[in-house]
């Protein structure tokens, strides 16, 4: 029998049933439910809506319940319209009519609203966690390579000289904007809607400041209406998902091309990487290419949760479930593919002779060799265009800026004097490039040093 059934004289269709029911994946907000009941349970005989002894008496058997679950004594019946539903009945069954005074001057609209702004805000907190995990290995492996002169890219080209550190770091960056989203994430979530009830509000007099303070929000809901319709805060959370899985692909998509024999900057760990079923001298970057697959499974989430908002009038309608297994998928995938790159990041090998090899074929100096004849008196742009010349040159005739004769030098313009090989050196390079967010070894260190503060700031205390 449904809750719902005094206003019906019909059976449902089991095929509606099945199609209506949530409880398959909403199942996994009974910790949240429960918790917000007994918050509710506790207010309504604290305003005296019933009786202390019946609050006390349904506070006590929905911590049993909480228990039950927890320990695996009590199943979810996948007959349950939902989570809401089950608890209610389980409720029922063990103290009868008592357990029927929980729901006064609530709506599942409210709850469900209440049920997920708890659970995303505690996902929050986790993922948050993961982030400045996944900085902490960043920092140690940058730190690792500080010095670690390789070529930076653009277009996919060698372009001028950085350091292993230096490239990292930039990763880092981006990692600590995500963990500032998400903590905003939290922030939007940080809102309590019980007392909405099914839009308009209660005659009751209910405390509703008190059951956000139960629960530890900061902030309870401005409008009835809005308190049971919004979902902005998940739409936040499968945003702020989306791009962290963007800068994981990213980061994967490196990682991709620099295990590559054509790369060969890093190699896997043998737990990190999988082999060929028919080729056996394979190791593959399986971990990394799910990563930048599973990109694409978290944006479609925050597409689909946008579709599903955006034609809805005020204020609940059932349109509204499709939130749930949306925005869980993307969580669980965020915090699947966090959780493993890391490991993967931190166990990988980089070859530095290579990364130093690579970038000393590539004229990645070329512009240091142009900024040499500016401080020697020539304009820019006449300097580019002799350096230009010398890099034909040099391809033409199999050599490098480093391997021509100051006689070929000079060829091309007088300029160049012996001094010119230390300023076109690669470590030279490097360490000339010391203004502040430069690549330059002290530098990287200062970065490193920010980025651990932003993590150190944030770790519980």
């Amino acid at each position: 029998m449904k809750m719902w059934d005094g206003r019906f004289s019909k059976a449902l269709d089991s095929r509606v049933n099945d199609f209506n029911s949530s409880i398959r994946f909403d199942c996994r907000m009974y910790r949240e439910d429960i918790t917000g009941s007994i918050a509710h349970a506790t207010m309504l005989g604290r305003c005296g809506i019933i009786e202390e002894s019946e609050s006390e008496l349904i506070c006590k058997t929905l911590m049993e319940i909480l228990a039950d679950i927890d320990s695996g004594k009590l199943d979810f019946d996948p007959e349950a319209e939902d989570i809401h539903m089950f608890i209610e009945s389980v409720l029922t069954e063990r103290i009868g009519d008592t357990g029927k005074r929980l729901h006064t001057s609530r709506s599942r609209n409210d709850q469900v609203a209440l049920d997920i702004h708890m659970y995303i805000r505690k996902e929050a907190y986790e993922i948050r966690a993961l982030l400045l995990r996944l900085l902490d290995v960043i920092t140690v492996k940058a730190e690792e390579n500080y010095d670690a002169v390789m070529s930076g890219y653009t277009h996919l080209q060698r372009a001028q000289p950085v350091t292993l550190g230096h490239y990292l770091m930039a990763y880092a960056q981006m990692f600590m904007r995500d963990v500032i989203r998400i903590e905003e994430v939290s922030s939007h979530a940080d809102v309590m809607p019980l007392g909405s009830c099914a839009l308009a509000g209660t005659t009751y007099p209910i405390d509703r400041h008190f059951v956000a303070e139960q629960l530890g929000f900061s902030k309870v809901s401005d409008n009835s209406m809005d308190g049971v319709s919004d979902r902005d805060f998940v739409l936040d959370m499968a945003y702020a998902l989306s791009v962290v899985m963007m800068h994981l692909s990213r980061f994967s998509e490196e990682i991709i091309l620099w295990c590559s024999s054509e790369f060969s900057f890093v190699e896997l760990d043998d737990a990190y990487s999988t082999g060929s079923s028919i080729m056996p001298q394979k190791k593959n970057p399986d971990i990394a290419e799910l990563v930048r697959g599973k990109s694409g499974r978290v944006y479609g989430n925050l597409t689909a949760l946008l579709t599903v908002m955006k034609g809805i009038p005020l204020a609940y309608n059932k349109d509204m479930q499709e939130d749930k297994e949306a925005i869980f998928d993307s969580i669980d995938n965020a915090k699947m593919c966090l959780e493993l790159f890391a490991d993967m990041l931190r166990t990988l090998t980089v070859k530095r002779d290579k990364l130093r090899n690579a970038a000393s074929s590539g004229f990645i100096n070329a512009t240091d060799c142009a900024d040499y004849m500016v401080k020697k008196g020539l304009p820019f742009r006449t300097a580019y265009k002799i350096v230009g010349k010398l890099v034909a040159y040099c391809i033409e005739n199999g050599k490098t800026l480093e391997t021509l004769t100051l006689d070929e030098y000079k060829s091309m313009s007088e300029v160049f004097e012996a001094d010119v090989y230390d300023a076109i050196d690669l470590d030279v390079c490097v360490r000339g490039r010391s203004c502040y967010g430069g690549p330059a070894p002290e530098s990287v260190i200062k970065q490193i040093a920010i980025a651990r503060n932003f993590v150190s700031v944030r770790q519980p205390k």
